[in-house]
């Protein structure tokens, strides 16, 4: 391929996550042309220097496709579907790169059908939030060619501090679906340990303080005590997309014969969570649940919390 700096890129969906990745190529310099289903959500980025297309067939003469949608129909729609990416006759990208969350049977699916047309295709999964990759700190797993992955890391290195290959096909789904199970049951534990330690009286801000200065405090456990203290449950991942990536971790368990009795355990509760109607907060909510089952009503604390994500002066 050619130097990084000329390369031609597209990107498809500009939702909070895509146009939030988009921004950060277009600020490090990058020829970008955008497609949104809904035009106006990406037009704002014409402001940073992108171009705007109707159709996603319109990227197809690119170098690096980017993709960022939010379900499997979705990413086989602008993939294949009308107008799709790969729908135009002797043309498709170089790289086709996807940040979708979808199961290993849809990449591989889309995958062939790329192959097929002689692009190479590159799962690359993320781990993050707007306000993640606003702190440079999004990571990102990759499985695919490593030849491509290697083509393609210095841009994906715009994204945050961490991109990793962890091997061939499809295994960076599986990947992104053993992170977010680990993601519910540290959450889970954190709700747990921090209701125990309000009801022998100490606040929550305090034990979350000591906890996040301890080995034991993490950049998730910072990044999360604002939510836990304050209860600002405003989404960043809710409870039902949580639950369906359990399903899918516990899905794969069964398939390769990996016992998970914490996961286990954590589904039901995170079920429960649901069953209780909390469908549209965050998954920090999972708190209140677990205050409800140790007899009490908890509250804000209303008390200034940092995060960790806090943006440095260079991003």
């Amino acid at each position: 391929m050619t130097s990084s700096n000329s390369l031609k890129l597209g990107w498809i969906g500009t939702g909070r996550m895509g146009y939030a990745l988009a921004t950060r190529l277009l600020d490090a310099g990058y020829d970008l042309t955008a497609y949104n289903r809904t035009r106006a959500k990406a037009e704002p980025l014409t402001a940073k220097g992108a171009k705007i297309v109707d159709h996603p067939k319109d990227l197809a003469g690119l170098d690096v496709v980017f993709i960022m949608v939010s379900a499997p129909k979705d990413l086989e729609q602008v993939i294949y579907g009308e107008n799709g990416l790969l729908t135009v006759e002797g043309k498709a990208p170089k790289i086709i790169v996807d940040s979708s969350t979808v199961s290993e049977e849809v990449s591989a699916k889309v995958r062939a059908a790329a192959e097929e047309k002689g692009a190479t295709f590159l799962a690359a999964p993320v781990s993050g939030n707007p306000a993640v990759i606003a702190a440079g700190k999004l990571t990102v797993a990759v499985s695919g060619p490593r030849a491509s992955f290697e083509d393609v890391k210095p841009l994906l290195e715009t994204f945050g501090h961490g991109v990793t290959w962890v091997g061939e096909g499809e295994v960076a789904r599986l990947v992104k679906i053993a992170h977010n199970v680990y993601l519910g049951i540290v959450i889970q534990a954190l709700a747990e340990i921090t209701v125990l330690a309000e009801r022998g009286g100490v606040s929550r801000a305090a034990f979350l303080e000591f906890l996040n200065d301890s080995v034991m405090g993490s950049t998730f456990s910072r990044y999360k005590s604002p939510a836990l203290v304050n209860l600002d449950f405003a989404a960043t991942f809710t409870i039902p997309l949580l639950s369906k990536d359990f399903d899918l971790g516990l899905a794969a368990a069964h398939d390769l014969k990996v016992p998970m009795p914490l996961a286990s355990a954590t589904s039901q509760l995170i079920a429960s969570a649901g069953g209780a109607g909390y469908l549209t907060e965050d998954f920090a909510v999972l708190i209140k649940e677990q205050a409800r089952r140790s007899g009490y009503e908890i509250e804000s604390e209303n008390t200034k919390v940092i995060s960790g994500l806090e943006v440095s002066k260079d991003e």
